[in-house]
């Protein structure tokens, strides 16, 4: 039976691999799902991948000139080695449900014929919360983007970072491609992909952006306490 989604409420949406494998395991593979991203929300079919070409990876531009049918509006992302973080608001009925079944049969078919693997690719069905108010909006944001931390320092969350700690995991987060954090820092990295303009008009702009997101990391301790019903992992 199909989920149940508001039309035009946001969504945390968070799944992993089966037995927290990697369902990432070279660039071309985060390569693949980012277009994906773009591809499958669409109510049009999307091609099977056998009929894909490897140009098809170049997600500037071989997706800009598509016209689609958006099922979501996809305003954050981050992808991990074994999981991913979306935050995504449906603008049709049930259009969530639909983009994430495309999404993950569509990807995880790619992903076993191209590492000659067979069986389920992530572990069960993606766990999902509604986002109810501006404050868990703008924590939430920033604990996605923050995630490729834990491949910097893995235990960076147990206590307050120095500032020079604070300098060295912005100049990381900065050369991590796989994730919609350059797009609001100012950098253009996937922007045909995602939909960024309403939540940076929520900031104020970039460099708002930045001066928010670097203070949430500084009291990250005190501002994770704001998310942990958000916190799907």
């Amino acid at each position: 039976m199909s989920r149940k989604f508001l039309t035009n409420g946001f969504y945390h949406v968070f799944d992993r691999g089966v037995e927290k494998r990697n369902i990432f395991r070279d660039n071309n593979d985060y390569i693949r799902f980012i277009h994906d991203l773009y591809e499958f929300n669409d109510k049009k079919p999307a091609l099977e991948y056998s009929r894909r070409s490897d140009k098809d990876s170049d997600v500037g531009r071989a997706t800009s000139h598509i016209e689609r049918d958006k099922l979501v509006n996809l305003h954050v992302f981050t992808l991990m080695p074994n999981h991913h973080h979306l935050l995504i608001e449906s603008m049709k009925e049930n259009g969530i449900y639909l983009f994430m079944k495309k999404l993950h049969s569509g990807y995880a078919r790619g992903f076993n014929e191209k590492h000659k693997r067979k069986g389920y690719l992530f572990q069960g069905r993606y766990k999902d919360v509604n986002i109810k108010s501006d404050e868990q909006l703008a924590h939430l944001i920033c604990y996605i983007h923050s995630n490729p931390l834990s491949l910097w320092k893995d235990n960076w969350k147990e206590k307050k970072l120095t500032k020079l700690e604070i300098k060295q995991a912005i100049k990381f987060l900065e050369k991590y491609k796989w994730s919609s954090h350059l797009d609001y820092w100012g950098i253009k990295n996937f922007p045909s992909v995602i939909d960024n303009k309403f939540l940076l008009g929520f900031f104020g702009g970039p460099e708002k952006y930045k001066i928010f997101f670097i203070d949430w990391l500084e009291q990250y301790q005190k501002n994770e306490t704001h998310i942990q019903e958000l916190i799907l992992d």
